[in-house]
């Protein structure tokens, strides 16, 4: 492997196991690196401290291993193996209640640039790295090698993860199988996934135990799920007896989604209404008034150039959402922005109560669920932040 050499007083953050190497914290690289390329990363005195994959920008280097490795397929199995152990044990399993998760979430669990998710034999793998894409072979094969769970469908959906410049001209694949859709199972509610169409790996893992709370205050409540995508915690609010549900997303495939959600419920006479609309205007002036909203927008801003436009698009959103609800009225609101901080987000929605002149409870700081776990030494892979509040 090439060397890349960091500059003296640099390799701090690297020995804290801090898996991304910037571009400021480079000294000197060897010649010829490319793209996607394994490098050891070295002091300045020439100690190795990592190997990783290499990519031109702002992060040069992802590191995968603190350790001397051999990049083979025995590495990505062992990687891959230790990953499923773990979701084993958080009770997850083929036949039970929950079906569909996260098997490799980036840094948390020691492969930074890859996500691959599970919904019942097939896994979605998503590359975010030109070095990840490189040895999606290598991983397909770990994948299919896997003692405890068994997959009939390995689909490669990283085509618009990756630099813009390097996917152009690449595609999608099936890496086994050819299944584009399938139902799963979570927390004994049935979905609709496909992975083929769908947003991101085809559907948003990352909720569920947030909609699984969200049915200890559904009961004989009016629901509003707003950008509710494939109607997630519409599907949660039913099934604990709300009195009725809108569901509303400025996608009209989004909503073809929930209808064939709702349907799997298996009951004639459903109170839920599917909204095509966008949630801003729409919040201006509800249809009724809701005892319980749910607002889980997509991400704002993707770069800390946009945050301050993110911030106030938060605060607008909360405060309509706060204005529409009754006294005793709940909110369920997130945001998935990695570059809004939890400190940034409770106070923009602090200054969203304000402007909306209301008094208000935090019931629950809400996050993401143990099968998307965050290193300790990366507190950037957190990045999903909600909080429950009662308005009254």
């Amino acid at each position: 492997m090439k060397k890349i050499t960091l500059k003296s007083k640099r390799d701090a953050s690297v020995r804290r196991f801090h898996p991304w190497v910037f571009s400021g914290a480079i000294a000197r690289e060897e010649d010829g690196i490319e793209d996607g390329e394994w490098v050891q990363v070295c002091s300045k005195d020439g100690e190795v401290l990592g190997i990783g994959h290499y990519q031109d920008g702002s992060i040069k280097v992802r590191i995968l291993s603190f350790s001397p490795i051999e990049p083979n397929v025995s590495f990505w199995q062992e990687r891959i193996q230790k990953a499923l152990d773990y979701r084993l044990r958080l009770g997850f399993a083929a036949a039970g209640p929950t079906n569909c998760f996260r098997l490799i979430h980036g840094e948390g669990d020691g492969l930074s640039g890859l996500i691959i998710d599970i919904y019942g034999p097939t896994a979605v793998i998503q590359c975010h790295t030109i070095g990840m894409y490189l040895n999606r072979e290598f991983i397909a094969e770990a994948l299919q090698r896997m003692q405890g769970w068994d997959l009939e469908t390995i689909y490669d959906k990283s085509i618009d993860s990756l630099p813009v410049e390097y996917a152009t001209g690449r595609r999608n694949a099936f890496l086994l199988g050819e299944a584009s859709d399938g139902i799963v199972l979570e927390n004994g509610h049935q979905f609709h996934v496909n992975w083929v169409q769908g947003q991101k790996t085809g559907f948003f893992l990352d909720q569920r135990d947030n909609r699984q709370l969200l049915g200890r205050y559904a009961a004989g409540k009016k629901v509003l799920n707003a950008f509710c995508y494939s109607g997630g915690f519409s599907i949660y609010a039913l099934a604990a007896g709300a009195e009725r549900v809108d569901s509303v997303d400025i996608s009209a495939k989004a909503m073809q989604l929930t209808d064939a959600n709702v349907e799997l419920l298996g009951t004639s006479s459903i109170p839920h209404q599917s909204i095509t609309a966008d949630v801003l205007k729409f919040l201006k002036q509800p249809e009724q008034e809701y005892d319980l909203m749910v607002v889980d927008p997509p991400a704002f801003a993707k770069s800390v150039k946009k945050r301050h436009n993110a911030v106030q698009a938060y605060k607008r959103l909360n405060a309509s959402a706060i204005r529409q609800l009754p006294p005793g009225g709940i909110l369920f609101t997130f945001s998935c922005s990695q570059v809004v901080d939890k400190p940034l987000f409770y106070n923009t929605i602090v200054a969203a109560g304000l402007e909306a002149k209301r008094q208000i409870k935090v019931m629950h700081h809400l996050s993401q669920p143990a099968d998307h776990p965050v290193n300790l030494f990366h507190p950037e892979g957190s990045y999903l932040k909600g909080l429950v509040v009662f308005v009254e």
